[in-house]
């Protein structure tokens, strides 16, 4: 039977986030200490990421110790710097001669429009990493909502800026037997949610106050950004599966590639070429467990993640979040 879990429930891992709720802009940092397998997948059109070519089937890295989210566009990788010196000091990361290298992925989304010029850096980063290794971490109380990397993230874009919504960071997890697969999302859609009934809870708020069907939107011509093409790609989801499978880094990029299906459930339009959509897979290696199943169930953690992310954010910046509207 297939149960609610925690990120408790996945001790392989540690979760931190930092933000600067002034600038709307943070970093969520997922570490594993003793390093797991990772794979990724892109889709959306203009990512921002930092070394997902080490994830690459073919490439040498079999083990990475951070996954880093992060707002500021491309200017938010400076926040991994920050992350790698964290955990170098403490020793995590390859041995070499003497050296200490941790091997430290992410992607950035784009919340540069929202608060004040701002972006991570290297301090956040550290601060995120650090509260991730901290005395006393509990995975069950990670917080949602408008923390970490969800801290800038809107959606509904496609229409007048005005007409957006705050959304932020969300998580879930599941458990089959003692298979552990979670998922954690940054929203920051330039299309719209929905949830698992199909209702818009999300998105482009119309003149009733009600979040509006992007189709609709798109054949009322007002859609400002579906052909905005060219430009500093302004949206961009961010996802990470967390668990306890034991996984190639080819069957990882395979989870990844199959978590995606809940972006284009959850969220509409998805993948476009003013969002640079990832997915990264994080697996610890203590549970034999087939890719397939795995990646089931990451997909349902994922949708039912964006739903929260979007559900737990607060109104912020000007903007309504869902728990605002009737």
């Amino acid at each position: 039977m297939i149960a609610p879990a925690t990120l408790a429930d996945l001790p392989a891992f540690r979760i931190g986030h930092a933000q600067d709720a002034a600038a709307a802009t943070g970093c969520t940092v997922i570490v594993a200490p003793a390093g797991a397998s990772c794979g990724v997948a892109v889709r959306g059109g203009g990512p921002a990421t930092r070394e997902t070519d080490l994830l690459r089937p073919e490439n040498m890295i079999e083990a990475v110790h951070a996954v880093v989210l992060a707002g500021g566009s491309a200017f938010g990788l400076e926040a991994s710097c920050g992350v790698m010196d964290a955990l170098a000091e403490r020793g995590i990361g390859f041995q070499m001669a003497g050296a200490c290298v941790p091997i430290v992925t992410g992607a950035c989304l784009f919340d540069l429009l929202v608060g004040a010029p701002a972006h991570p850096d290297k301090a956040m980063g550290r601060e995120a990493a650090e509260r991730a290794l901290a005395d006393g971490y509990d995975g069950a109380a990670v917080a949602q909502g408008n923390v970490g990397a969800g801290t800038g993230a809107t959606v509904g874009k496609l229409a007048a800026p005005e007409a957006a919504m705050k959304a932020g960071l969300g998580w879930s997890a599941l458990r089959l037997g003692d298979l552990v697969v979670a998922a954690l999302v940054a929203v920051n859609a330039l299309g719209c949610v929905r949830d698992s009934q199909g209702r818009w809870v999300a998105g482009v708020v119309g003149p009733d106050g009600r979040v509006a069907d992007p189709l609709e939107v798109l054949a009322r011509g007002t859609a400002a950004q579906a052909g905005g093409e060219g430009g500093p790609v302004a949206n961009t989801t961010l996802g990470v599966v967390l668990t306890n499978a034991r996984l190639t880094k080819a069957h990882a990029t395979k989870v990844a590639s199959l978590a995606h299906d809940a972006y284009a459930r959850a969220i509409k339009p998805v993948h476009t070429m003013n969002d640079g959509d990832t997915v990264f897979v994080f697996a610890s290696g203590e549970v034999e467990a087939g890719a397939d199943v795995v990646g089931v169930l990451g997909a349902e953690a994922m949708e039912q993640a964006i739903l929260s992310a979007v559900m737990s954010a607060e109104g912020a910046y000007g903007l309504p979040a869902a728990r605002d509207l009737a």
